[in-house]
């Protein structure tokens, strides 16, 4: 039983929150940090590449399963990538308050009343592993 648990843990990808108040609720139940990636999914190639190389690997996959919710506040260009307007509203309001210089990507660590306790600007200039290790200890002084 064990087994299939964990198998589980690795085969289902990590859930992006999309509304912004309810991760803010689900991070003050599970005493958890948010973690809000500003992103443009289909053009700004360091938010693929941060994507890609960071946010969707196992090290950080595993990690983010204990410690994090996940937002992503994402700017698609593309006509076929266009989100409802309802979460067009929800990352333009994430970003008058977070992201007012229009960094991409722009990643911040956030406790669960929403203030800003750690911010990277681009894509990290140290190694998955690095970046990992520093949210999990930030996370862990935050418990």
């Amino acid at each position: 039983m064990k087994f299939l648990a964990l198998l589980l843990l690795f085969v289902i990808p990590t859930q992006w929150e999309p509304d912004f108040e309810n991760a803010k609720k689900i991070a003050k139940e599970k005493h958890e940090l948010i973690l809000l990636n500003f992103s443009g999914s289909d053009w700004c190639g360091p938010c693929i590449m941060l994507r890609k190389d960071y946010i969707d690997s196992d090290t950080f996959q595993s990690m983010a399963k204990e410690n994090l919710v996940l937002v992503n506040a994402d700017f698609p260009r593309k006509k076929k990538n266009q989100l409802s307007a309802e979460q067009v509203k929800r990352n333009e309001t994430l970003a008058e308050k977070y992201n007012k210089e229009g960094q991409f990507p722009f990643t911040l660590l956030l406790d669960s009343d929403g203030k800003v306790v750690k911010a990277w600007t681009g894509k990290p200039e140290v190694s998955v592993e690095k970046w990992t290790e520093e949210i999990q200890a930030i996370c862990k002084a935050h418990k």
